[in-house]
């Protein structure tokens, strides 16, 4: 089912050593399970090499093409509901959103009291006397 929908490869001469199916089934088991690259299992190829198939297919839109058809493959038999439900009767402010004043003015401080002629400490006592 996949088959026919993969870029065909250009290069001729060795063989691969990891085939493209085993590649592929490592970015499915990556997104499906959401490890990191690295921790890729050994038996879906390096993960260096799963990693590089995946962004090479995402940056020339093999991917976008995939899903697309893939897609309108199950459109076409009906596989897919298209039907949207939005329900906003338990959606609320934050609690911080209540009673903020109309019109963005925001609170001023107020300014700093004038100092007072009072010391403040015993030292200071001390060496206003």
């Amino acid at each position: 089912m996949l088959e026919p929908l993969l870029p065909r490869g250009k290069k001729i001469g060795r063989p691969p050593i990891w085939t493209r199916r085993q590649l592929i089934d490592g970015i499915r088991f990556r997104v499906r399970t959401g490890i990191p690259w690295r921790d890729i299992p050994v038996e879906y190829g390096p993960w260096g090499r799963v990693y590089d198939l995946f962004r090479r297919w995402q940056r020339n839109g093999t991917w976008q093409r995939i899903f697309t058809e893939l897609q309108a493959r199950a459109d076409a038999k009906g596989l897919i509901t298209w039907d949207i439900n939005v329900d906003s009767t338990i959606v609320r402010a934050h609690q911080h959103a209540a009673g903020a004043p109309k019109g963005g003015a925001s609170r001023r401080s107020r300014p700093a009291a004038p100092p007072s002629n009072r010391p403040t400490t015993d030292s200071d006592a001390r060496a206003a006397a």
